[in-house]
């Protein structure tokens, strides 16, 4: 028993010693931001409106079947969306009909739970039926979305509900109970089998997350519990009224994020507002108690980003153009059907043989690319246009690289080998829009149209606004901030220089200060108190 203790603190040090992971949330007024770093390096970003509701991944509506297309065998749903939803009849479930009996019979007047036991859920829909056939124009159905509006497609929902908890997720109507295959001991899958089935309500079934494995009866039937209360809950608002409305949300992203991630361990986990550090450390003592002391209350007046150099990487790490090393980049395009990540090598110093060079500049793109996917949530299908390289060994050596690279990305994804023109394709699972940040700024001197006034006349265009001041203001002290190659121009000779003729003219001090963060003809007026002037 030592033995096996000793050796799992080893395990866990080495994991610690090979990865550190660190959540960073960034609570304002209007969003919540989350940050995921793996060794100081930025690799998942996600935000969280805080106003209004956005339609998401897991959210569970009442909707409204709008238009019935046979030609597909789907129908379009109104979930109070502007985009209307969308639904396949593959996606209806085996046990639509158990759910449509139920929207069918609830009201303020029955017995929810006693009614929901007694509902059938043996009757399965066909494998090949029609839509035509089951749903028809204005009936009410209960569905789940699956995948968030994408450019101009509405949500893509299923009508078979899933709750989803770390451990186990619930499934209403569906009375079967399956494991995970990643849990490899037979033993513990029919144990936790076993177990599951004992603590089921009628009516219901489930499936065994690989973060079960090892749970003792007392967790999951705590978890089991508390997803059938948010089942259950939800019955109100649909007895209440039969309009299209959104029954319940998934949890917050950040609670999400922990529940599918903390697993793997987090080394700590930074808030910067006391009710989320509240709620997250509620959450982690709920479903892992020995880590409720990596959740940390950020106070610093530094910005939270700012301080774990988030915003810094968020800034170099969204362009059209990435940075790799040694000079070698990638450009990212984006368009309606698909990703294209082209690889150069840039600068890159070019000191061994060629071929060797090229595969390393392509092994470094492709650690980059493993990280881009996951960072902006690229889905849908991605080809990357490698480096061309002769030798097949590196073809495949770097094949089976992204293969591994991409093995901690949760979205479903596929790999493709490289083509003989040097392209991969990579298929990912797209449930929501790629993250597209605009790291650009607007050129302060021409403000964005790419056009400035002639440098022969920029002290006549100074002159005009310091009139206005001296003469309209009346103010007698100013100080003029420039960069310092404009600065040399108007001081420029000790009687005869451009501000001295400026001072005895309009009777006022002025005082140059120069500053290398301005553009060279970018220039701006101060009061005596410090007050920039328009």
């Amino acid at each position: 028993m030592v033995g096996l203790f000793i050796l799992k603190i080893l395990l866990s040090l080495k994991f610690l010693m090979e990865s550190e992971k660190d959540l960073i949330v960034d609570v304002n007024s209007t969003e919540v931001s989350i940050a995921l770093m793996e060794n100081h390096k930025l690799i998942e970003l996600n935000k969280e409106s805080s106003q209004g509701h956005s339609f998401s991944v897991g959210d569970v509506h009442l909707g409204k079947v709008k238009k019935i297309l046979p030609a597909l065998n789907a129908a379009f749903v109104d979930i109070g969306d502007e985009k209307e939803a969308f639904v396949h009849y593959l996606d209806l479930g085996l046990y639509f009909e158990a759910f449509d009996e139920f929207v069918k019979r609830i009201n303020p007047n029955t017995d929810a739970k006693g009614m929901y036991k007694h509902i059938k859920a043996s009757k399965i829909l066909e494998k090949e039926g029609r839509i035509e056939n089951v749903l028809t124009p204005g009936q009410m159905i209960i569905v789940q979305i699956v995948k968030e509006p994408i450019s101009t497609k509405g949500s893509r929902l299923t009508a078979e509900i899933s709750l989803a908890g770390r451990n186990i997720v619930l499934l209403p109507f569906a009375e079967k109970v399956s494991v995970s295959q990643k849990i490899s001991s037979k033993e513990e899958k029919r144990r936790l089998e076993t177990l599951v089935k004992s603590i089921l309500p009628k009516n219901y079934g489930a499936i065994i997350r690989t973060a079960a494995e090892g749970k003792n009866a007392a967790v999951l039937d705590a978890e089991l519990m508390s997803l059938v209360e948010k089942w259950e809950d939800s019955w109100k608002k649909l007895a209440k009224s039969k309009g299209v409305q959104l029954l319940f949300t998934e949890y917050s992203k950040t609670t999400t994020i922990l529940r599918d991630l903390l697993n793997d361990s987090f080394s700590n986990i930074y808030v910067n507002n006391e009710t989320i550090y509240e709620e997250i450390r509620k959450y982690i003592s709920l479903i892992s108690p020995e880590q409720e002391k990596i959740v940390k209350l950020y106070k610093d007046k530094t910005p939270i980003f700012d301080h774990f150099e988030v915003t810094r990487q968020i800034k170099s790490s969204f362009g059209k153009v990435v940075p790799i090393k040694q000079g070698a980049y990638l450009v990212i395009e984006h368009t309606e059907a698909l990703h294209v990540i082209d690889v150069n090598s840039g600068t890159r110093s070019k000191n061994k043989e060629q071929e060797q060079n090229t595969f390393d500049v392509n092994c470094y793109a492709a650690e980059e690319i493993a990280r881009q996917l996951r960072l902006r949530d690229m889905g849908g299908i991605v080809i990357v246009d490698f480096i061309d390289m002769d030798n097949n060994e590196h073809k495949n050596a770097l094949y089976k690289k992204m293969t591994e690279l991409m093995e901690s990305d949760r979205a479903k994804h596929n790999v493709l080998p490289l083509t003989k023109f040097g392209l991969m394709q990579i298929t990912r699972q797209r449930v929501r829009p790629a993250t597209e940040i605009n790291t650009m700024e607007v050129c302060p001197v021409c403000n964005g149209t790419g056009k400035i006034s002639s440098s022969v006349v920029i002290d006549e265009a100074i002159e005009r606004r310091l009139a206005y001041y001296t003469t309209e203001k009346k103010l007698t002290r100013l100080t003029l901030k420039v960069n310092p190659i404009l600065g040399a121009y108007l001081t420029r000779g000790i009687f005869s220089s451009i501000v001295g003729k400026w001072k005895k003219k309009y009777r006022c001090k002025i005082e140059v200060v120069e500053s290398t963060d301005f553009t060279v003809l970018q220039n701006e007026f101060y009061d005596e108190n410090g007050g920039k002037l328009d």
